[in-house]
């Protein structure tokens, strides 16, 4: 992270560079990135901007003297790359797993000044004095997540690596590693060569944003009351809820299907089941 910028029309914006070396929370990695990757990057994260999902941005590229020594398919064949830098953009590149490191590390007075700067800065409808402003912030990235999740697949994409560490607190699509879109429909979709287990297959983002969600809620819970962690508790089951209606939402509009019907869900899932088998 090299700073914070605001432009002329008053949006705030943290710069962030990937590709620019190590740092001092690198894990056993050279902190480099090749160009390919780069590219790659850039190119989609402005494309799903375009298309109107939430996502970090690129504002430049630039080409590296260095070489990268990467081995691109994980079957032990070593190449030397060219490596790159992109300078990218987000409103805050908090995520769940920033919370999450200090609710495990037992830094609960961080914790809570972290919160309330999070809330202050990017969630202005909570009252920064409200005793119940870390129960609000929960709700709403439970349904900004949701509706995220529902965005990847109403245009066929697949993070690659759905991780805490990799969902953002502000529910935008960052940090693009090994994602895809699907050519045709096919829940186990799988871009991330490495993910032997099928872990974070498309059919799975859904499953994994209520699993990162509950360790959210996890990292919550050393600050909230009793009454607050069952009503969190309460909000976490509604996630599946909020997930189908805005899925279910989507579709709709994909197919052009106007008004309310009992059977429009039947009807989605029906052409899905169609479409995997031709």
């Amino acid at each position: 992270l090299i700073g914070v910028y605001t432009n002329r029309h008053g949006e705030r914006w943290e710069l962030q560079l990937k590709g620019s070396g190590k740092t001092p929370y690198s894990r056993n990695g050279d902190g480099r990135a090749v160009l390919r990757s780069s590219v790659r990057e850039f190119l989609c994260s402005e494309a799903m901007h375009y298309l109107g999902i939430p996502t970090s941005r690129a504002a430049s590229l630039v080409v590296s003297d260095d070489d990268v020594w990467r081995d691109q398919f994980y079957n032990g064949n070593i190449k030397k790359e060219r490596g790159a830098i992109v300078l990218r953009l987000a409103k805050s590149w908090f995520r769940i797993g920033s919370l999450e490191i200090l609710a495990h590390s037992g830094e609960l007075d961080l914790l809570r000044r972290l919160l309330d700067f999070i809330i202050q800065e990017h969630f202005p409808s909570i009252a920064k004095n409200d005793s119940n402003r870390y129960l609000e912030f929960f709700s709403t990235v439970v349904s900004e997540t949701a509706n995220l999740i529902s965005l990847w697949m109403s245009v066929g994409f697949a993070h690659g690596v759905c991780n805490t560490d990799n969902f953002s607190l502000l529910s935008i699509t960052i940090d693009y590693g090994p994602f895809g879109f699907m050519d045709s429909y096919d829940p186990n979709f799988v871009p991330n060569t490495s993910d032997d287990e099928r872990r974070y297959k498309i059919g799975n983002q859904a499953s994994v944003g209520l699993f990162n969600l509950s360790k959210l809620l996890q990292a919550l819970k050393p600050l909230l009351d009793p009454r607050q962690k069952q009503l969190a508790s309460q909000i976490l089951e509604g996630y599946g809820e909020h997930y189908h209606s805005r899925f279910t939402e989507l579709f709709k509009t994909k197919l052009g299907l106007l008004g309310e019907d009992e059977n429009d869900s039947y009807l989605i899932a029906f052409l899905l089941k169609v479409s995997l088998l031709c």
